[in-house]
């Protein structure tokens, strides 16, 4: 970065002794907590560069992903980044996605590149502005979701994608959730919460009131279904299921929920159960933070095991 935020940022890191970075905690305990006597640093911020004819931007980590959209969509673009709150940073370093990824898309597919301070103080850079210049190990992905534990990100370019220039909610008390799926072309969310199913419609007018037409075949009780200013509140929780175990949800577990079907993720009022990680992703797992961090000073007390598991 030319204004010399990211050296400032590496600089600050330094070479030793624990430390993390703080950005807005709405994810602050995933993985477990820093460990005492961590210290922690604030990611640099702002938008650096946005290139909307290429449908990128380059933007700094400690960012608020809610500043990143408010700037996008005045030209028309969004990111795959949840809206849940938060920094681009942590959303990324969480790695999750939004309850409408099926319109919005993965956030590990949204990630082009990444620079981040390694354990050692010094600026890394991984990916490329775009898909084509990508060449060796994918680091990009590998750091979506792991907490800030093998690296420190400073600065991202991310891939942008559209606006849609109709987006609509509708919803359907006790209407199969899966049956809504199925007869949908490309819905941007199907999400349930055990009693009623709301569904996002996004595209051209036409392509929406389509997709309309053949959301009314799916049963629903009383007025049928009916439009909506918006989905449901999320719960603060989040589980991670494959998309076929929908189907067979704890409920007693979970407490209120609302379930992205397509996706797999869970929103929830209560946290996870703890499981333990399996041997072998325990080893992979270790073998991987050593290699990127063998004194152990980034996010010590998480782990991406756990949070995987």
């Amino acid at each position: 970065m030319g204004d010399g935020a990211l050296e400032a940022f590496a600089a600050e890191v330094g070479a030793s002794g624990p430390v993390a970075v703080e950005g807005a905690r709405t994810r602050w305990s995933t993985g477990g907590d820093p460990a005492p006597g961590t210290r922690l640093l604030r990611a640099p911020e702002g938008i650096t560069e946005h290139r909307p004819e290429e449908m990128t931007v380059r933007v700094r980590a400690g960012t608020s992903v809610e500043a990143l959209h408010h700037e996008l969509g005045a030209l028309g673009q969004r990111t795959a980044l949840p809206w849940r709150g938060g920094t681009v940073g942590g959303a990324l370093a969480v790695g999750e996605d939004d309850a409408c990824a099926l319109g919005r898309g993965r956030v590990r597919d949204a990630l082009l590149q990444v620079r981040y301070v390694s354990a050692e103080g010094a600026v890394v850079t991984g990916g490329g502005p775009t898909v084509k210049n990508v060449t060796g190990y994918d680091l990009c992905r590998l750091f979506v979701g792991s907490l800030g534990t093998l690296g420190l990100i400073g600065e991202v370019i991310l891939r942008t994608n559209p606006v849609p220039p109709v987006s609509r909610w509708f919803r359907g008390e006790g209407a199969d959730p899966f049956a809504a799926f199925d007869v949908l072309f490309r819905p941007s969310a199907v999400l349930f919460d055990g009693a009623a199913t709301w569904v996002q419609l996004e595209g051209h007018a036409a392509d929406v009131e389509a997709e309309r037409r053949a959301l009314s075949a799916v049963p629903a009780a009383g007025a049928g279904w009916t439009e909506c200013d918006d989905g449901p509140v999320l719960p603060p929780q989040r589980w991670s299921f494959r998309p076929s175990e929908l189907r067979h949800l704890d409920e007693a577990a979970l407490g209120a929920y609302v379930a992205s079907v397509g996706v797999g993720i869970v929103f929830a009022s209560r946290a996870p159960l703890a499981r333990q990680p399996s041997p072998a992703l325990r080893s992979l797992a270790a073998r991987v933070k050593h290699a990127f961090d063998p004194a152990g000073r980034l996010n010590p007390g998480r782990s991406v095991a756990l949070l995987a598991s």
